[in-house]
């Protein structure tokens, strides 16, 4: 199951990237060299890539927050790190040997 969620979650990532891609900046020219017959046309194209986006990453999201979900149970119960450090008892430090 995780395989197949982090499969999909791989296809939405491309798609999403893709149609944020492919879609029309609505700024930044100010409207320089379009005239009102392209932009008559051009909105319904707008909207359906707007709409399509919004899918796909919603899509994405709920995959993502699933693969975190299912990767959450192979978890070992929680511990601290505190209890993994091995406490030592010599509280002197050790002088190396002389190899010569």
């Amino acid at each position: 199951m995780e395989n197949i969620l982090l499969v999909l979650n791989i296809i939405f990532a491309i798609i999403l990237v893709g149609l944020v891609l492919i879609q029309k900046s609505e700024g930044g020219a100010l409207g320089i060299g379009v005239s009102q017959e392209s932009f008559m046309f051009s909105r319904s194209a707008g909207d359906f890539f707007t709409k399509a986006t919004a899918v796909i990453a919603t899509l994405f999201i709920i995959c993502s927050l699933s693969l975190t979900i299912i990767s959450r149970e192979d978890i070992v119960s929680p511990t601290s790190v505190i209890d993994k450090i091995e406490v030592n008892d010599d509280d002197e430090p050790v002088i190396p040997e002389n190899n010569n």
